[in-house]
């Protein structure tokens, strides 16, 4: 059973690490980067790997012309008037949240502080103690305790707990700056999965967002957290709460992509089913992803999760061509599940972006037939 074991591994590691492809008809293998077979995702127009930013699933140059801004000069009030001009109850501000306490948090992990500085992400220390009643600073500052918790201490912990119940407490305060505000219910969506709401506690929490933004998709996949078997659901639960957000998904939502996050949740560790990703319950998923993307409006801000989601499948599924068609819109940003799991995000989406283009030029495809 060890050898077992030992040889599943040998196989994994073998695919994750893979360096470079070789493309033939009807195959794909190792080759050094510099044989003639070789698919070099350049000929596509596809960004090196050392390039790729790892901060955004997709574009969003007013966020990262702000995040340069505050965080080159240590002053908060260009995110300040950023969200304030972003629509409340969009998925952008959502994210935006998200990349504000993200950068403040990943400030304070690189700069600790000490006797003699400052500890990294003071500028959002400022904006909450200057500006108390502004309801993005408040969002911000609880989604910051949020990542903390999970990047700093092990859920179950004291430390953990006194984080997560900081966090919500400032859920709170932000909500009652802005009653008609779903963000504040959305982050407190992750302090309910550490703090393990009871169920009924949970879905008394949803249904504030569900009052406020019913199909808000950020929403959604921070809810399918909690209903997973991992957590505290099952993946019965998880697969129920996804499968009606897409039947009732309205037309052109991204909802309808929900089943396929399901289903990524819930992957075995060790697949030995052979066909697995292109079994009904996968297909079917895909497919419902597939038509949620070509409905969906090119800017919805969570149309490139939906992407790279599909990016992780369809290679999988050995879809290559289609696998392509969704690189070509979000290349360049690796942002996203589920690159963001790894301890490398650009180099996991490189893999399997390098696997795309050498099973898509096995089949015939070429960088002339690849349409944009």
């Amino acid at each position: 059973m060890e050898i077992l074991w030992v040889l599943i591994a040998l196989v994994m590691l073998s695919f994750v690490l893979l360096p470079v492809l070789r493309r033939r008809r009807g195959a794909v293998g190792l080759v050094t980067p510099d044989h003639p077979d070789a698919a070099d995702p350049a000929n596509y127009g596809f960004a090196p790997t050392e390039e790729l930013d790892i901060r955004l699933p997709g574009p969003d140059q007013d966020l990262l012309d702000v995040l340069d801004v505050v965080q080159r000069t240590q002053d908060y009030r260009a995110a300040q008037q950023l969200l304030a001009g972003t629509e409340a109850e969009g998925e952008l501000r959502w994210q935006r949240v998200q990349s504000f306490a993200g950068a403040a948090s990943l400030e304070l992990q690189q700069r600790p502080g000490g006797v003699s500085d400052a500890p990294g992400g003071q500028w959002l220390r400022v904006w909450r103690a200057e500006a108390p009643k502004d309801a993005g600073g408040a969002a911000v500052h609880a989604e910051f305790l949020v990542q903390q918790a999970w990047r700093t201490a092990a859920p179950g912990t004291d430390e953990f707990r006194i984080i997560m119940e900081e966090a919500k407490a400032a859920c709170s305060e932000a909500a009652l700056l802005a009653p008609g505000d779903p963000i504040p219910y959305i982050v407190e969506l992750s302090v309910a999965r550490g703090l393990a709401y009871y169920q009924k506690d949970f879905e008394q929490l949803w249904l504030k967002i569900l009052d406020r933004a019913p199909n808000h998709m950020g929403a959604h996949l921070a809810a399918l957290h909690y209903w997973c078997e991992k957590w505290h659901g099952s993946r019965d639960l998880a697969y129920s709460f996804a499968e009606a957000a897409a039947a009732r998904a309205p037309q052109g939502s991204l909802l309808a992509a929900m089943p396929l996050f399901a289903v990524f949740e819930h992957l075995p560790e060790v697949n030995l089913v052979s066909g697995f990703y292109q079994s009904e319950v996968v297909t079917k998923a895909v497919h419902g992803a597939l038509h949620a993307v070509h409905s969906a409006r090119p800017d919805d801000p969570t149309l490139a999760h939906v992407r790279h989601m599909l990016v992780f499948f369809l290679v999988r599924g050995e879809r290559w061509a289609e696998a392509m068609s969704q690189l070509i819109h979000i290349d360049g940003h690796v942002g996203a599940l589920p690159w963001t799991l790894s301890p490398d995000p650009a180099a996991e989406f490189a893999v399997y972006r390098a696997l795309a283009v050498a099973g898509y030029e096995a089949n015939g495809g070429s960088p002339a037939t690849l349409p944009h």
